[in-house]
């Protein structure tokens, strides 16, 4: 089974993909966390990636349809890849998807949870101060790093990540509505609520 999770920034897609990968046994893709990994191992591929980030703007599709490909397996879930139709287009090259969740949340909540979202300087964990706060202010609770706010969770970032992803994704969420594999999910209500939703349709 594949499934491909879609969403704006702090929809919630990173919790839900954690829990259905628990649940059914899949594996969990985050392009996010594939590409910051690759930033924080410094390689050349990295080191473009990085400018991408530092600068707000998404990584050029090549690099990003290079690192889920690397990772795909049979039982998966997607989660923040496809972002737009050049790379749906490119995912459908070599393989299927079996379903789409689109979890829609308001302009309000997302500005609302990134501006209180924090990430590990050193291995990229990320906290809420409201609803998953670390256990010792400003440090990280897997590697003790130092815990900042990332420039595209900035106010002016959060506007440029929602512009990029209204326009990229209107097309991509019409390309797979036309299959017949798109379902929407409020993402407003509680993480539970979202996962039993999501798992009723599966």
């Amino acid at each position: 089974m594949k499934l491909v999770l879609v969403g704006p920034p702090a929809s919630g897609k990173g919790s839900q993909a954690g829990l259905l990968a628990e649940k059914f046994n899949l594996k969990h893709i985050s392009a996010g966390d594939l590409l910051r990994e690759e930033k924080r191992k410094g390689t050349k591929r990295g080191k473009i990636i990085q400018g991408y980030i530092d600068k707000g703007q998404f990584v050029p599709d090549e690099i990003t349809n290079e690192l889920v490909k690397e990772q795909m397996t049979d039982n998966c879930v997607l989660d923040g890849y496809p972002r737009n139709l050049t790379q749906a287009h490119f995912l459908e090259s070599f393989t299927k998807i079996d379903h789409v969740f689109l979890i829609n949340v308001s302009k309000k909540t997302i500005y609302k949870r990134l501006s209180a979202r924090r990430s590990c300087l050193n291995c990229g964990a990320v906290y809420n101060l409201i609803t998953n706060p670390p256990k010792e202010k400003g440090k990280c609770d897997v590697c003790g790093g130092k815990l900042y706010i990332r420039k595209d969770d900035t106010k002016e970032g959060i506007k440029e990540r929602l512009r990029l992803y209204d326009k990229n994704t209107k097309p991509l969420l019409k390309y797979y509505k036309e299959k017949g594999i798109l379902r929407e999910i409020d993402g407003e209500q509680p993480i539970k609520e979202v996962f039993n939703k999501i798992v009723s349709y599966l």
